[in-house]
C-alpha cells in the first residue's frame, strides 16, 4: 500500500486496469482508485481486486474508449465510472457471477472481486 495516499498499489501490472493502460497507468490508477472506492463504498483492497481482474481490464477498456474520443485522462476515467455506474446487473450477471440483479454495473463487480479474492485466500 502506498503509506503517503492509502491507495493500494497494483498486484497485476501485466494485465488488469494497470496492463489496459500502460503509460497512463499510475496516473489513472492514482484518479480511478478512490473515485471507485467513494462512489461505491467499497474498501480500497476490494477495488484494488476489481481494478486486478479481467473486469478492471474491461473498465480500462471503457477509459480507453473515451480517450479516444479525446477526453483528458481524469474526465475518461469519471465517464467511465458513469457509465459503469448507470448499466444495471440482470438475470445474466447473476446466474454467471452471483451478483443481486439490479445493482449497478461497477458497485456489483467491485464486491465480486473481493468476494473472489477473500475466497481465494
Amino acid at each position: 500500500m502506498n503509506t503517503s495516499t492509502n491507495i493500494p498499489v497494483t498486484e497485476n501490472e501485466a494485465w488488469g486496469f494497470w496492463g489496459g493502460l500502460q503509460e497512463e497507468a499510475p496516473a489513472a490508477w492514482a484518479i480511478a482508485l478512490p473515485a471507485i472506492s467513494k462512489i461505491t463504498g467499497c474498501e480500497p483492497d476490494v477495488v484494488r481486486a476489481f481494478l486486478d481482474s479481467r473486469h478492471g481490464r474491461h473498465f480500462a477498456d471503457e477509459v480507453r474508449n473515451h480517450l479516444f474520443k479525446g477526453k483528458a485522462l481524469a474526465d475518461a476515467i469519471h465517464a467511465a465510472i458513469t457509465q459503469w455506474m448507470t448499466w444495471r446487473t440482470n438475470r445474466l450477471t447473476n446466474s454467471t457471477y452471483g451478483i443481486p440483479s439490479g445493482l449497478p454495473y461497477l458497485t456489483g463487480f467491485v464486491i465480486h472481486c473481493g468476494i473472489v479474492e477473500e475466497t481465494a485466500e
